[in-house]
């Protein structure tokens, strides 16, 4: 028992009788290879591996492709340096958390703050980490973390060991967890973390509905779950969870986790089995969790080299195509927000000597932001824009914390003397990373100053370079004549000098998009990081959370992005309505008149395929990121907008290409009710493709007949109210459960009041529905008899009038019966309406 004990935890012991090897669970690759976690290091023939931008700027990319790429290649060189003995085969990446604020120091280690784009890119990379071989094989096994509604280090005196985030069941449900469905249900991912804060009162790593009942059970995760470091210790310690640590570490084992990442299971779990709060079985199963992810490792197949992968080695490290697509990611990844008069892309013929200015013009480390390795090698900002025309130096400020204003003058005279000025300006981990949130968004220091005053000694055009994380509020610069352009560039990784200086010099045309909402200072200054609510409060004034919710002033949008070109939209393919059929035809009495039940829906299929012409009508080759985003029917669990498909594209000018976008019905085109309930509005959505102008597009309604889904819904909702429940309490709580099942004690109840007793309008129900629905099936006649006698409890005759009777007549009839509903699409390009 001792022996498996100590394989429960992140360095695990040998056992060599058994032909086990001591191992070290913990390594990193969030986007590389890193040295953080003590399972890989760099030395001897692995010096180094390749550095790709931070995971929030591949991210705006919005290209699965590239992060599916990046994975592979991240994987590639991880086996590499595990054949040479440098490093295990567990990376405990990536962080799919949502940047629910931006003041979050890990936003930066995020895909942002939208759930489809976050799942997509969950899916991706975790896809290009773990390989594609056959069967269970796995060529690393990656970890998506921290689970769940984990976005708060350290504000203001509260930090994440003591945080209880109270979260909705809906917020839960429609945002917070989304990504990590996709990690374990697309993306087969090998492994999940929980997180160190509590969500509304529970630790996650000691709930059994977070862990075995959702990760392994409803989503069915092939693989083990791990404990952020020293979480389950933090639960006794700093929470005060549990009386004993042998309670704690029960509670973490039974609630389903398999891992700890840290000492204290290999300390306590055997006295907690003495004191029957766990048994041997228990530990058996996290066991066995553990074992079979490292046999499909291969980890028990002998010498790595004569394994698949085993003729990795340091060949395969650093390489030149590696560093190529280090270098094409973070050009991929670079944002134009600004760029008045056109004036970039800047002309080597024209501006042949440029000041570069700032705390961040000349920085290596800084490039690659946090879980980050030792890179192969670095091109600075000063050193890129060097290579293409002649370069004068000041930084203006020692570092970013711009604590005075002493180098300015020598700044302001180089600007002076230029022909061109680009400043970069920004953050690095001294300010935002793990540990360390933000408590405003505006610039460090004395930043803000040395952009003005350098803007104003400026004899050329001056441009703006961020480099950070997350987002800062530069609405000074936005509305300063004198600054003409402005980038993102986040931490674009070892290529960032040349990716900007390519991107500056029109060598590559920009085509990345923001992947969170830039918000103005006076946000936060109402907004305590402390509150997980998405939705806006009009009582209190809360504003609501990210794009999908959010309705105030912004400094840039989610998705903005500009280019040197000029792309439009013209639709070419697109229904204007879908039919959704239910899974089962019972599911036609729980379906109401707003919405139904995505678990009531046959969503097989159920893809609306987009087809889009985007035309290049500008002077430059540029890639365009199309951007489809679903308005649902107002209603009270709505967002205002939702992201649902986007498709990366490369026009050359003059020239156009035909883009799809899949959007998946019940998937995209759903909202999560008050209950955690995802369901399906009926009536008409709105498919907005791009984002100039929708927010003042009214919505669009057809005219002619009657909607066939709100003539069917009403029906329904008659036939629900009055017929299957006796009282409005009842029925509410019934539909919002999907519970029909009478109590025995409630028979009276539910069944001797107007259910019954009010004959005449059960009839004209009944009436309703076999008049308006617009499809025969024989079997739902069948199918609506059971369900009267399974709700009210009474056989073919009760009452004043014969069910039976009654139903065989309008068979007789020949009254058409649906077994499905239509949604209504509307669809807006570029704030315009198609149809």
């Amino acid at each position: 028992m001792q022996e498996k004990i100590r394989l429960l935890v992140n360095n695990a012991i040998a056992l060599p009788r058994l032909g086990i090897q001591g191992y070290e669970w913990w390594s990193e690759a969030l986007h590389g290879v890193s040295d953080v976690g003590p399972g890989a290091k760099f030395g001897g023939p692995y010096p180094a591996a390749t550095s790709f931008p931070q995971v929030i700027s591949t991210a705006a990319s919005f290209n699965q492709s590239l992060w599916h790429q990046i994975g592979r290649v991240v994987s590639d060189e991880a086996r590499a340096m595990y054949n040479g003995g440098m490093a295990g085969l567990t990376y405990w990446s990536p962080n799919v958390n949502i940047f629910r604020d931006p003041r979050w120091g890990r936003g930066q280690e995020t895909p942002g703050e939208d759930p489809t784009l976050a799942a997509k890119y969950a899916a991706s990379y975790v896809q290009g980490l773990q390989g594609d071989g056959a069967g269970n094989r796995l060529k690393v096994a990656a970890c998506c973390k921290h689970y769940t509604a984990y976005d708060l280090d350290n504000w203001k005196g509260v930090d994440r060991f003591h945080f209880n985030a109270r979260v909705s069941k809906q917020d839960l449900a429609d945002t917070y967890d989304v990504p990590f469905k996709a990690c374990v249900v697309e993306g087969k991912v090998a492994s999940v973390m929980c997180s160190y804060n509590q969500v509304n009162g529970k630790p996650t790593c000691a709930d059994p509905d977070l862990l075995r009942n959702t990760i392994r059970g409803q989503w069915r995760l092939n693989g083990y779950i791990v404990s952020d470091c020293d979480s389950v210790g933090v639960m006794y310690d700093n929470q005060h969870f549990t009386k004993t640590p042998e309670e704690a570490a029960a509670s973490a084992i039974r609630a389903g986790l398999d891992l700890d990442c840290g000492p204290f299971l290999a300390i306590h779990t055997e006295t907690a089995i003495q004191s029957g709060l766990l048994t041997e079985n228990d530990v058996n199963l996290a066991l066995a969790n553990l074992i079979t992810v490292q046999m499909r490792l291969g980890m028990y197949d002998g010498e790595p080299s004569a394994q698949l992968y085993g003729n990795l080695g340091p060949k395969d490290v650093c390489t030149s195509a590696h560093q190529e697509l280090a270098l094409e990611a973070a050009r991929q990844s670079i944002v134009l927000l600004q760029n008045n008069q056109n004036t970039l892309p800047l002309s080597p013929a024209r501006h042949r000597t440029v000041a570069v200015i700032g705390p961040n013009s000349d920085v290596t480390v800084t490039m690659i932001g946090n879980y980050a390795g030792v890179a192969c090698g670095y091109t600075t900002p000063l050193q890129g824009i060097a290579r293409y025309v002649k370069a004068i130096h000041e930084a203006g400020c020692p570092n970013v914390a711009c604590g005075g204003n002493q180098q300015f003058g020598a700044a302001e005279v180089a600007a002076g003397q230029a022909d061109a000025t680009v400043l970069v300006m920004g953050l690095d981990q001294s300010v935002e990373a793990e540990t360390k949130d933000r408590d405003g968004l505006l610039l460090p220091g004395f930043q803000q100053e040395l952009v003005s005053r350098v803007a104003r000694a400026s004899r050329g055009p001056v441009v703006l370079v961020l480099m950070c994380g997350g987002p800062v509020d530069v609405s000074f610069a936005k509305i300063d004549p004198k600054i003409s352009a402005i980038l993102w560039v986040g931490y674009p990784g070892q290529a960032g000098g040349t990716a900007i200086a390519d991107v500056l010099f029109g060598t590559t045309n920009p085509g990345g998009r923001l992947p969170m909402t830039w918000y103005p200072q006076d946000y936060v200054a109402k907004v305590p990081m402390t509150n997980m609510d998405m939705r806006p409060n009009p009582a209190s004034g809360y504003p609501g959370r990210t794009y999908r919710f959010y309705k105030g002033p912004v400094v840039f949008p989610f998705g903005h992005g500009l280019s040197y070109t000029r792309f439009t939209h013209t639709l070419a393919q697109a229904p204007k309505e879908v039919s959704v059929p239910f899974a089962t035809l019972k599911a036609l009495t729980f379906t109401n008149s707003s919405s139904m039940k995505m678990s009531h829906a046959n969503c097989n299929a159920l893809q609306v395929g987009l087809h889009v012409d985007v035309k290049n009508e500008g002077p430059m080759d540029g890639a365009h990121t199309l951007l489809v985003f679903s308005k649902p029917p107002n209603g009270e669990w709505s967002h205002r907008k939702q992201l649902v498909g986007f498709h990366k594209v490369h026009v050359a000018s003059g020239s156009s290409q035909r883009v799809m976008v899949g959007v998946h019905v019940c998937k995209h085109l759903s909202v999560v009710d008050k209950f955690g309930v995802r369901r399906i509005p009926m009536g008409e959505h709105e498919i907005h493709i791009g984002i100039n102008g929708e927010e003042d597009q009214q919505p669009y309604t057809q005219t002619g007949a009657a909607d066939p889904s709100q003539i069917v819904s009403k029906a329904l909702l008659c036939f629900n109210d009055k017929y299957i429940y006796s009282s409005c309490e009842e029925s509410y709580r019934l539909k919002e459960s999907g519970n029909l099942n009478v109590p025995p004690s409630k028979t009276d109840e539910f069944c001797e009041g107007p259910c019954l007793s009010e004959t005449n309008l059960v009839l004209t129900c009944i009436d309703n529905i076999f008049r308006n629905f617009v499809f025969y099936n024989r079997a739902t006649i069948q199918d609506i008899k059971e369900t009267i006698q399974a709700g009210c409890g009474y056989g073919p005759q009760r009452g004043n009038f014969d069910v039976a009777e009654h139903l065989k007549a309008e068979e007789n009839r020949a009254h058409k019966v649906t077994n499905h509903v239509v949604l209504g699409l509307s669809l807006i390009i570029m704030g315009r309406v198609i149809f």
